[in-house]
């Protein structure tokens, strides 16, 4: 017997009371739950429901009848389709407000711990432009408002029949195979728009395929693009397969319109997914990486290595990060998760040994390079995973530490590292994330011998719902 397809739900004039987590704001009917996308609190709107349960359900708002107080008009025409500023209709007082409360929420019903009073979150001076990096995507499917498409003259045609209309830029969120093509992001700084334009435009122009997701058929795939504050710029352009004289043209070309670029590389990429991490970019023009500072540090970023995306908040969050480990010059510090040792290197002059771990070898490579980049001789960085390169072995031979900085993945820590840093005892932990869920989970673990004596939230990306969260636990 088949089942009977359920209407899609629509709830009418929907009061949104309050903000709730991940960007999406909430109501209450009938004593339901509905966490709503695409609105704010204060605005009266209709919610078309996803998933529908006994006592909440999800859904997007599909009209708006009365704007809340506390909208502002979205800068991006891109707004409401592209996925990563969403947060533009509001203020960006209210974003930290959100964000601070939702730090808290977080560490208290999910912690279920002790807290003291959070410190007010630190905002950002700059709301655009203030990302270092940006990737962006070739597809020879754009994708068009339901707008466009009801303009079109041509009725929906089946895939397989439809004609390419190549597109340069993000991809709409869950559509994986269709991309916003985006003339301006006020996300980073220029020549980002001067160089995302000029390789689009001339690809067009020479009639260069752009990459189809589905078949795995098209020449461009990805271009990458880093810009530093120190100004330096670095441009990667991923290829499905290598075609030398088209290649030179695209590149040469792209040098001519934009002088500004100090290193030019391209990586050819034949495989399914657009990852480059298992990759060689080879350099065309430049020294291959490029240099960007922190206070009076330099670190060398390579074009596959992780570094803080917004490099001016990114320093007032390790200023953070070090004033939390409270450091005299005679402690040993253990930087675990260090990437490209950025936070350890940050906090080193304060520092008597300074020990970093990192899963990924070229990242410890970039650190240790990093490390004779500032003069600085006693950080050692050693590459493996936390939960086995820190092991009673390694920690007779390397010293047992004073202070600990974690700086996880959204997924947070490995139990076996709570445990692991549960055994070591040192006597202060600063634990750095950009997940308070998760973060919340591991200090309830934590709290078995370590007490949290200060939090202070960092906003990173104005606009968006993320938020890293510094917290400082001391030995009970």
């Amino acid at each position: 017997m088949s089942r009977k397809k359920v209407k899609n739900q629509v709830l009418e004039q929907v009061l949104v009371e309050d903000y709730a987590a991940e960007g999406k704001s909430l109501s209450r009917v009938n004593g339901k739950v509905i966490f709503i996308e695409g609105a704010v609190p204060g605005d009266v709107v209709d919610v078309l429901l996803g998933k529908n349960k006994k006592d909440w359900a999800e859904g997007k708002a599909i009209r708006i009848h009365t704007l809340s107080a506390s909208r502002t008009q979205p800068f991006c025409s891109h707004f409401g389709v592209c996925g990563g500023c969403k947060w533009q209709m509001l203020p960006y007082e209210k974003q930290l407000e959100y964000k601070q409360n939702e730090v808290e929420q977080n560490l208290r019903r999910l912690g279920h711990i002790s807290l003291p009073p959070l410190m007010p979150i630190l905002g950002c001076d700059r709301t655009v432009r203030y990302r270092n990096k940006l990737e962006f995507t070739f597809s020879n499917h754009r994708y068009k408002t339901w707008d466009e498409i009801q303009k079109d003259p041509l009725p929906l045609q089946p895939r397989s029949e439809r004609k390419e209309d190549p597109a340069l830029g993000f991809h709409v969120p869950r559509i994986f195979d269709k991309v916003i093509d985006i003339t301006t992001c006020h996300l980073m700084e220029e020549p980002a728009n001067l160089i995302k334009n000029t390789v689009r435009d001339f690809s067009m122009q020479q009639g260069y395929p752009f990459y189809d997701i589905r078949q795995h058929t098209g020449w461009l795939r990805n271009l990458i693009i880093r810009v530093c504050t120190t100004g330096e710029v670095m441009v990667n352009i991923c290829l499905a397969y290598d075609e030398k004289a088209e290649r030179k043209k695209l590149l040469n070309h792209l040098l001519e319109q934009a002088p500004s670029i100090t290193t030019l590389l391209y990586t050819i990429n034949s495989k399914k997914n657009d990852s480059i991490y298992d990759l060689a970019p080879q350099i065309y023009y430049g020294k291959g990486y490029i240099t960007e500072r922190l206070e009076d540090l330099q670190f060398k970023i390579s074009p596959k290595s992780f570094f803080q995306t917004n490099s001016r908040q990114g320093e007032k969050l390790y200023q953070v990060t070090r004033n939390f480990a409270e450091l005299t010059g005679n402690q040993t510090v253990y930087d675990l998760y260090c990437g490209t040792g950025s936070i350890g290197i940050f906090v080193s002059r304060l520092a008597k040994k300074v020990i970093g771990v990192e899963l990924i070898p070229e990242a410890i490579t970039d650190a240790k390079e990093n490390a004779l980049l500032n003069g600085i001789d006693h950080a050692v960085f050693f590459a493996g995973d936390v939960i086995d390169v820190c092991n009673d072995t390694f920690i007779a031979q390397q010293g047992k530490p004073d202070v600990i900085i974690t700086d996880p993945p959204r997924a947070g820590m490995h139990e076996k590292l709570v445990r692991k840093i549960l055994e070591m005892e040192a006597p202060l932990v600063v634990y750095v994330s950009c997940n308070s869920a998760t973060q919340a989970r591991d200090l309830q673990l934590l709290n078995e011998k370590y007490e949290v004596t200060k939090v202070q939230p960092v906003d990173m990306f104005p606009h968006t719902h993320h938020i890293e969260n510094v917290v400082q636990l001391k030995l009970k």
